[in-house]
């Protein structure tokens, strides 16, 4: 059981930041008028390639 909870402690934080960073990028998703590439598909990369997808819209994706 102690093996599960170090587990556990390593991997909430993880889980945080990887919510944290998708909801971030869809909210600013969301708010913009105007992306590099469709929006739809962005929302995919977005929801479906973990901790990346965000990761590389908020990079590249946004048109300043």
């Amino acid at each position: 059981m102690d093996n599960l909870e170090q587990w556990l402690l390593l991997l909430i934080p993880i889980a945080v930041l990887q919510v944290g960073l998708m909801l971030l990028a869809l909210v600013d998703l969301l708010r913009r008028e105007r992306t590099k590439g469709p929006k739809w598909a962005w929302a995919l990369a977005i929801l479906f390639v973990n901790f990346i997808g965000p990761v590389l819209y908020l990079l590249f994706g946004r048109e300043e």
